[in-house]
């Protein structure tokens, strides 16, 4: 079965009580037991499983043809509960331009569980292997990476990990499993923000975990899940799982606006540098198109200044909107570093965006006249 397929048929059923073909929402906390005190239809407590968060990790794990899935009430939920399943002296290794708020789970609410954590170069191989000790049971891997769009080769690191005899998770929030499949390159499990392009419409908060094969971290996770309590309620599953539909179709609309908007940045005098692993002199361009069937909606862009001409430039936009997050049908524009903090690695005069659905000419259009004070 083809993706585009899946992703419409995927844990959906016909609802036997009315033939609704859209799921209904069960909003039900509880569900009724057997004259024997029995489970029979698979349902005790919505906080273990329901309906609705079944349906939509079924999808999920179909979409990225794992095994399982479980669905988390957000991305950063996913990251606390595998540091909440490894044990103290347990080593982590992630990249050194890795989302801040994985930096921020094991540095501050993690701080004292004796977890050991790196940060290392993943678009270096010889890095990546020097960096791995006798501990590491976890390696962490963002590709794209956010901000600077870096790309890991996934099968090579696949690989150290393998024989390091660590479990190999990929963040798949920016390439999702339309334009990257992790498990054909060997890696053990991948992690989504559904909140992103998953959910697809800016609605929705929600995480997810997919894995190849059981493994104890992810029954780890699982344990997490259900009885820390970390799950998203039915609605927002529900509508997750309705995002997914049209996920095949808005990923290629993303991806190409983005290829449009990057090639007219590119040749801009008021740009510096453009990172978009779609563009040919990307440092990354020959590892994705090996890995990628398309290169996604993101791209980051420094302007010829600083902070000052950066802001600028989101100030005087009016398509994009200046806001955080990413995946949604408006285009999103956004100076990172504000974002992120003091500790920030982000340059000063670079702009996140969060290419939408709109049209590439008006989005040209746009960022043209946000430009022209400074070009």
């Amino acid at each position: 079965m083809e993706i585009e397929t899946t992703a419409v048929h995927a844990g959906r059923r016909i609802d036997p009580a009315t033939g609704a073909v859209t799921p209904p929402i069960h909003l039900s906390t509880t569900f009724e037991r057997s004259p024997e005190g029995e489970y029979p239809r698979g349902y005790s407590y919505s906080r273990e499983d329901n309906p609705n968060r079944r349906a939509l990790e079924e999808c999920l794990s179909a979409l990225e043809g794992g095994k399982e899935a479980l669905a988390f009430s957000s991305g950063l939920a996913v990251v606390t509960a595998l540091a909440q399943g490894l044990e103290p002296g347990d080593h982590i290794l992630a990249p050194d331009e890795v989302y801040y708020g994985l930096r921020k789970v094991i540095g501050e609410v993690f701080a004292k569980s004796g977890l050991q954590i790196a940060y290392v170069d993943m678009t270096n191989i010889e890095s990546v292997r020097a960096a791995v000790r006798p501990s590491t049971r976890l390696v962490w891997i963002e590709t794209p990476s956010n901000p600077l769009m870096k790309i890991t080769d996934l099968a090579a690191v696949a690989a150290i990990a393998r024989q390091a005899n660590a479990i190999s998770v990929c963040d798949g929030t920016f390439a999702t499993p339309i334009l990257q499949r992790p498990f054909e390159q060997g890696i053990d499990m991948v992690t989504h923000s559904t909140t992103k392009y998953i959910g697809g419409h800016s609605d929705v908060m929600g995480g997810a975990l997919v894995t190849k094969y059981d493994n104890y971290l992810f029954e780890r996770a699982r344990k997490s899940q259900q009885f820390g309590g970390a799950v998203p309620s039915p609605f927002e599953c529900w509508l997750t799982l309705r995002g997914v539909g049209t996920l095949p179709y808005r990923m290629r609309a993303h991806s190409e606006n983005a290829r449009k908007v990057a090639q007219f940045l590119t040749g801009h005098s008021a740009v510096e540098a453009v990172h978009y692993p779609g563009l040919p002199g990307h440092p990354g361009h020959e590892a994705a198109s090996r890995q990628m069937s398309g290169f996604g909606g993101m791209l980051s862009v420094q302007v010829r200044g600083g902070r000052e001409q950066a802001m600028g430039v989101a100030a005087r936009v009016r398509l994009f909107t200046r806001a955080t997050s990413l995946g949604g049908p408006h285009s999103l524009i956004e100076h990172r570093a504000s974002v992120e903090g003091s500790q920030t690695r982000t340059p000063q005069n670079l702009l996140r965006l969060s290419i939408g659905l709109e049209n590439a000419d008006d989005l040209i259009a746009d960022l043209e006249q946000a430009l022209r004070p400074i070009g």
